[in-house]
């Protein structure tokens, strides 16, 4: 693989110069070295769209910046991780466009050096074993107001660490029973420098590095010191780990005055925090989002309703336009939410462009023209993408029979009601103009075919002779022609703007909505959708944006909707 700067697209021009990009444009024009930035997720689970946010500015920053940017998995707790999680990282950074080219590493490559530092901080009298429960460690960290107690085990002799330590290594004792502590202050305002964690013990297979370890560090003592190992010039992360970059800083002098040895000649790295990406209806929780997947609220990680990157491209999304909505966001230093519309907007923005129109009918009902001959078959010439015209047009059967969406009738119209009623007439998209003459029903009193005209001299929907007007144009697909398909409508996962706003006693999922998937079970389609291949995005016109989802077969196809043509999900809501 390339470098980042050979694969990513975008480029510095046509971006905002945040204060993330300033801060790097400053970086070079004082002869820093090379930009090298990270992005470091923990493989406990599938990446979220706030991960896209981090994902785009750490690869973005090192392309237009001429640098490079790593792919690392801060791997560092296997009783949660899992190799499934790992390709899926690696899947969906490519699928946003980024390429870290020979750049890949993971946390548990560094494991032996980070258990030799260790050992250097404890020759320091830095720290120290701790035969404390995880449960007593907690009541003696303190609070924000109340300072922490020092640990009985605080002042053990550096050569009793240092034996204890190894036998930790070598498997002597059991889960919990101790850990390793950095000896800092337990009075100190910062809760993250009363003597934090360093190792654990677990009996555990690790699905990178395997079953060579029972002991583990903590991912505070890792993740900054594989900064230093990989000589990141930019640690970039989100601002809930602003209160850990002291004590990030303290590991780091901690090990330059014990005389640690760098393994590549490194630019010692600082971080820098922004605000992390946050939606309205949305949640980003990774232990929630698990729990919706075992509890089989949704399909998998890669529900369409789902917040995650995999979601989001069974869904219908594109790369783009997720790149353009993170890049009109923008990178600040404050926590706020964006209302979820944006993104949809992106969306419709880019789909608008290069998605080809198709007509398809979720509701239908029979039209028959009874002045139209039985027999006939006839091709109607419609626009692919009225936005592109390179992308030409196709041509639709035509018959007596057509299928419309029920909505586009009403036998008792009410007041300014454009679309087909009887003795109302409109227009079949590219086909022909219609007037309702009368309506079949069953013995129930439902309307099973509904009886129409036309006027021979409309053909393509111009507008007859004569002069006349017709302010309602719908569309339709030919009867005879028509391919069967499940299409499923989503709607936000859930019913509240801020998922986290739950009663007192009721349990998160409380907001969850129950209509957030609808499935159509024989939607009705042109048949140039026949064989569409899987992740096509079409719009349906008058509809929305369609995506053939994975589930579908050569007998059975299966669309997702992307997105709607228009925010009719946020006025619903208000109607309501």
């Amino acid at each position: 693989m390339a470098d980042q700067e050979n694969s990513a697209p975008g480029s510095q021009a046509d971006k905002p110069l945040d204060f993330i990009r300033q801060i790097v444009t400053q970086h070079q024009q004082q002869g820093g070295q090379r930009v090298i930035t990270r992005f470091p997720p923990e493989p406990n689970g599938y990446l979220h769209i706030g991960h896209a946010k981090s994902i785009c500015l750490n690869f973005g920053i090192a392309q237009e910046f001429s640098g490079q940017c790593h792919l690392r998995m801060d791997d560092t707790n296997p009783t949660k991780e899992e190799q499934e999680y790992i390709q899926s990282i690696q899947e969906d950074v490519r699928w946003l466009g980024f390429d870290w080219g020979q750049h890949y590493y993971h946390a548990s490559d560094y494991f032996a050096q980070l258990y030799d530092w260790a050992i250097l901080l404890i020759e320091a009298g830095k720290a120290y074993v701790d035969d404390q429960s995880a449960e007593e460690i907690r009541i003696n960290r303190g609070t924000l107001t109340d300072p922490g107690r020092n640990s009985p085990f605080r002042g053990r002799p550096i050569q009793e660490n240092l034996e204890l330590f190894s036998a930790m290594r070598e498997g002597a004792f059991p889960d919990g029973s101790k850990v390793l502590r950095a000896k800092i202050d337990m009075a100190s305002p910062n809760l993250n420098l009363r003597d934090p964690v360093m190792y654990r013990i677990l009996h555990a297979s690790h699905p990178h590095a395997g079953n060579s370890w029972c002991i583990y560090p903590m991912y505070d003592w890792a993740h900054g010191q594989s900064d230093w190992i990989e000589g990141i010039t930019h640690s970039i992360c989100t601002l809930e780990f602003e209160n850990h970059r002291p004590l990030y800083d303290w590991f780091v002098e901690s090990l330059i005055a014990a005389g640690a040895q760098v393994p590549k000649v490194g630019y010692r790295p600082h971080q820098y925090e922004f605000a992390r990406l946050e939606l309205t209806y949305t949640l980003l929780s990774k232990r929630k989002l698990l729990e919706l997947v075992k509890s089989d609220v949704v399909r998998g990680w890669d529900d369409p309703r789902m917040p995650t990157i995999c979601g989001y491209r069974r869904r219908g999304y594109t790369p783009q336009a997720i790149r353009n909505f993170v890049t009109e966001v923008g990178v600040g230093k404050f926590n706020s939410t964006i209302d979820i519309g944006r993104l949809e907007n992106a969306l419709r923005d880019d789909l608008n462009r290069r998605a080809s129109r198709r007509m398809a009918v979720l509701q239908p009902i029979k039209i028959i023209i009874d002045n139209y001959p039985e027999n006939q078959v006839e091709q109607m010439e419609a626009a692919n993408n009225p936005e592109d015209p390179s992308a030409g047009t196709r041509l639709i059967p035509f018959s007596r029979e057509v299928y419309i969406e029920a909505d586009d009738f009403r036998e008792t119209p009410p007041p300014k009601y454009f679309r087909l009623a009887p003795g109302q007439e409109v227009r079949l998209r590219s086909a022909y103009w219609i007037r309702c003459t009368h309506v079949d029903k069953d013995s129930a009193g439902n309307i099973t075919a509904i009886h129409c005209t036309y006027d021979p001299q409309t053909r393509g929907g111009s507008n007859p002779p004569d002069g006349r007007k017709v302010k309602g144009t719908i569309h339709w697909v030919s009867a005879a022609h028509a391919i069967s398909a499940e299409v499923r409508l989503y709607d936000h996962l859930f019913t509240a703007a801020d998922p986290s706003d739950v009663p007192p006693g009721k349990d998160w999922k409380v907001n969850l909505n129950p209509q957030s998937e609808t499935v159509i079970a024989a939607a009705k389609l042109e048949p140039s959708l026949n064989d569409s291949p899987v992740g096509t995005s079409f719009q349906f016109e008058r509809l929305g944006y369609f995506c053939v989802d994975r589930d579908s077969q050569p007998s059975r196809l299966v669309f997702n909707r992307s997105v709607s043509l228009k925010d009719s999900w946020a006025k619903e809501q208000k109607r309501k």
